[in-house]
């Protein structure tokens, strides 16, 4: 859901700048006719102020960019199809789940936490929503033991662990599709028998065991 409108906005985005770009085009083109873009810069010099020649010079350039081979990493860079767009809140319990759950990760630890509640809000098995995710119940128990026991609520979210989200938010995941995770040494032992009989175990990090 959340990397659909991603896909949007970042479309209107790049149309908005296309547009932008054709304006602009529009003004240089009352200023000097179109003979301007196949003058050489000694005789543009004649006819426009020097900030005139730059702006050519940019936009030029930034259109041949567009219409080129190149256009396909500027599209990259701005169609991020992997990116995840959260409203403030969402992002805040975003950050907050993973300080609780993995502040004593490295940030690759923090991403795949991260990763996995994001996987969650796209699967058809859970919430569609960060702030259903984390706060969902299975037979009346949270799914996350820190909302459980409070612990996501004293948490202090670390510099380090909104950098880890935000890196999760523009696209990086390394969580192959991970919907559960768990440390087995923390793990309640009929807890953690369900894992082992029920998932599909993919990897191992850190702390935590990571399950589709």
């Amino acid at each position: 859901m959340y990397k659909n409108c991603a896909m949007i906005l970042c479309l209107f985005m790049l149309a908005t700048g296309m547009c932008t770009i054709h304006a602009k085009e529009m003004e240089l083109d009352r200023k000097v006719s179109g003979e301007v873009f196949s003058m050489t810069l000694d005789e543009a010099r004649t006819k426009l102020r020097e900030e005139d020649i730059q702006e050519v010079s940019r936009f030029r350039e930034l259109i041949q960019n567009i219409s080129s081979p190149k256009r396909i990493v500027s599209y990259d860079v701005l169609v991020n199809e992997n990116a995840v767009f959260l409203d403030e809140e969402s992002t805040e319990i975003l950050c907050r789940i993973v300080e609780a759950e993995a502040g004593n990760e490295d940030e690759k630890g923090r991403m795949l936490v991260a990763n996995v509640v994001l996987n969650r809000v796209e699967s058809s098995r859970f919430p569609n929503t960060v702030k259903g995710v984390v706060f969902q119940k299975g037979g009346g128990i949270y799914q996350f033991s820190p909302v459980a026991n409070g612990r996501y609520y004293r948490v202090k979210v670390s510099a380090q662990t909104r950098e880890a989200v935000e890196k999760v938010l523009r696209g990086a995941d390394e969580s192959q599709g991970a919907l559960y995770f768990v440390n087995r040494r923390a793990a309640n032992g009929k807890y953690m028998s369900w894992f082992d009989r029920k998932c599909t175990f993919l990897f191992t990090h850190g702390r935590h065991e990571f399950f589709s």
